[in-house]
């Protein structure tokens, strides 16, 4: 048995049994007076609106008492909400949540700010943008302002937003050059060499101008326009800078930029099959289209396969068509898989040199702060043979690289809702150079106020209007306020947060042993398959009856089993001994060669997986996989000798005993 103390951990949540609602309770209402005490010396000289015989008039305490009638209500209602905190719930991405980040939320909302700017939000704007460096330094990041690139971060709703600012980003710097290119061509303007070739603006083609780097595109931009600011008359320059405001996709709109440019095809966006659906909400909202959309096949293991990746872009160089960024997944949400980021930074590097750019996102929703895991306080990265010795399996050479090249992308997505374990809504977006700010900015940069120069400006001064550039508004501060004290109190390196994630992983390695437990025990009766060896805390497996060989009928016993640990609202939680959750592999997502591996595991006949569904076929165009999420603190926590774990495949083999023996009776 792996090791199992837990002992680090019983501080740090209020507790599957509530053990710590004394340290909860006690924290919460000494801050709750604070609180109160807060308001009261807040001019004090005022005289109180509520006044002392307020609580004697019928009115009042009849809004009182509808109020607590709601409240309870509403309670009850709770009760049958989803138990994530109990180590009997295997199912999403959701686990108990971290003591000092529950307590900073519900603190911070007394408060409500609003981390729009600073003049709404004095307190918790700053601990936001302090989040964004903890993220950053976490990935690989430089945050030392005094260096370029200088990465930058902030909290959004969720992954999704995260993932869309990702697009936005790109698309914001990608498409600048040509924007600037046209209006100093309309204008007149004489500039000097400029660019990496150091040559004339003019002499760039269209095509080399859209696959300038990131970083090359920030320099154009900032001697440019210091250039016309140093060189022209004021009004000119006003001139330059709305022409080039005119010129941009913000103004023209995706249509418009191309009908002005169309020596240019529209970029597409690289994307595993394994990737979010979130991409593809991301192209349809900002108006580039699924149809652009390039999808990479993924190898045995559910990772992007880096041949099919080389010779899509071998095509699109081939034929010019740009490409406007790769999407590479840390984690991906349905099987955990981690992508060869590592060798997607080959590829971009290899095709930089020839002149075809295109930026790097990685989507670690999932698995970013899995990175904890690897990193050292100092910042280095744990050696590969090092961070072996403290496990079974974990982690494979490809998953490490992938890990440690994350600080070659140029923007990561990452929930500290999931395996931050911290409360809804907090998600994270984190790029690697604040240059991009000056590009995406609702009050353009290149309008230079007449007392300060944007362009100059530090990126934390920038970022006091917060809103101006992200994609969401007004934004709780409470959440930002619960990532920097939990982060505060235990730092994303592998002596705090890469504990809790080495725990996790232990607890992973086990499950997977002890299900392959059940499946020797069970396989006279049954196949069990894991389709995809874990890459992270995510196991997935399908179970087919013994001898037979249609995917319908392994579909429907697999449905039947996960009866036992479904969620249904019509009984009571204490009904189900554990909960888990499922996904599906539709045909579209698998290669030939895949779907006849695992069929071959299962005993199918192959010949019965259907392309299209019907009502005759509804069940055989998946694979039905039951889905465990092994992040809970307390999996291993051993009662009499048993630890969840072990719990949970006595009650696998039961329920799978239960099913079989049914089936047998309706023959």
């Amino acid at each position: 048995m792996p090791h199992s103390d837990l002992s680090f951990m019983h501080p740090f949540f209020l507790g599957a049994y509530a053990e710590n609602d004394h340290v909860f309770e006690k924290t919460l209402l000494e801050f709750l007076r604070d609180h109160a005490y807060w308001r009261r010396n807040f001019h004090p000289e005022n005289r109180p609106p509520i006044p002392t015989n307020a609580p004697y008039r019928e009115d009042y305490n009849e809004f009182l008492a509808q109020m607590q009638q709601e409240l309870h209500t509403l309670s009850a209602d709770l009760k049958k909400s989803v138990p994530f905190f109990s180590p009997r719930y295997m199912g999403h991405m959701a686990a108990d949540l971290l003591l000092p980040g529950v307590l900073a939320q519900i603190m911070t909302i007394l408060y409500n700010p609003n981390n729009v700017s600073d003049d709404a939000a004095p307190a918790t704007l700053a601990k936001e943008l302090e989040v964004g460096t903890q993220l950053a330094r976490m990935f690989g990041y430089n945050t030392d302002p005094s260096e370029e690139p200088c990465a930058w971060g902030h909290l959004t709703s969720g992954g999704t937003v995260a993932n869309y600012e990702g697009i936005w980003n790109l698309r914001s710097v990608r498409f600048y050059p040509l924007s600037l290119a046209q209006a100093v061509k309309d204008l007149g303007i004489k500039l000097p060499d400029v660019g990496p070739k150091n040559q004339q603006l003019d002499q760039y083609s269209k095509w080399e101008l859209f696959n300038l780097s990131i970083r090359d595109t920030i320099l154009l931009m900032r001697k440019v326009t210091a250039h016309v600011k140093e060189e022209y008359e004021k009004k000119q320059f006003q001139a330059f800078s709305e022409a080039v405001i005119k010129e941009s996709v913000a103004h023209l709109g995706m249509a418009g930029f191309f009908l002005r440019h169309p020596e240019i095809k529209q970029p597409k966006l690289v994307i595993p099959q394994s990737a979010h659906y979130s991409w593809e909400k991301a192209m349809k909202i900002l108006g580039m289209g699924t149809a652009h959309i390039e999808k990479i096949r993924t190898d045995v293991h559910m990772r992007m396969e880096i041949s099919h990746l080389k010779e899509v872009i071998e095509e699109h160089y081939q034929q010019q068509i740009p490409v406007l960024g790769m999407i590479g997944v840390l984690g991906s949400t349905e099987f955990g898989s981690v992508d060869p980021i590592h060798k997607m930074v080959e590829v971009r590097d290899e095709y930089a040199a020839k002149g075809f750019y295109f930026g790097i996102h990685v989507d670690a929703a999932w698995g970013g702060y899995m990175t904890s895991l690897f990193r050292l306080p100092d910042g280095g990265f744990v050696p590969h043979e090092d961070v072996c010795k403290e496990f079974k399996y974990f982690p494979h050479k490809g998953t490490w690289q992938a890990f440690k090249a994350v600080s070659e992308a140029d923007s990561i997505t990452i929930d500290p809702h999931k395996l931050g374990y911290l409360p809804f809504p907090c998600g994270a977006f984190v790029s690697k150079d604040s240059g991009v700010l000056d590009f995406i900015s609702q009050k353009a940069a290149y309008v230079f106020d007449v007392k300060e120069d944007p362009l100059k400006k530090p990126a934390a001064k920038k970022l006091l209007g917060l809103g101006q550039y992200i994609m969401e508004g007004s934004k709780p501060g409470s959440a930002a306020a619960a990532a920097y004290v939990t982060h505060r109190c235990i730092p994303l390196h592998n002596e705090g947060f890469g504990r809790i994630m080495a725990h996790s992983m232990r607890a992973c390695e086990y499950f997977y042993d002890k299900l392959m437990d059940v499946r020797r025990h069970l396989k006279e009766l049954v196949t069990i398959t894991i389709p995809f060896t874990p890459d992270t805390n995510l196991v997935c497996f399908a179970i087919n009856p013994k001898g037979n060989p249609h995917l319908a009928l392994l579909n429907h016993f697999s449905r039947k089993v996960f009866q036992h640990m479904k969620i249904n609202p019509q009984q009571p939680l204490q009904a189900h001994d554990f909960f888990g959750s499922f996904t599906s592999l539709s045909k579209d997502a698998l290669t030939d060669e895949d779907a006849a591996r695992i069929f071959e595991e299962l005993g199918i006949n192959g010949d019965t997986f259907c392309h299209h569904v019907t009502d005759r076929t509804r069940e055989s165009d998946h694979i039905y996989l039951i889905r465990h999420t092994l992040m809970n603190p307390w999996l291993m926590y051993e009662d009499n000798g048993m630890n969840y774990i072990d719990r949970y495949c006595a009650f696998l083999f039961r329920a799978i005993k239960t099913e079989m023996g049914r089936a047998i009776g309706r023959g």
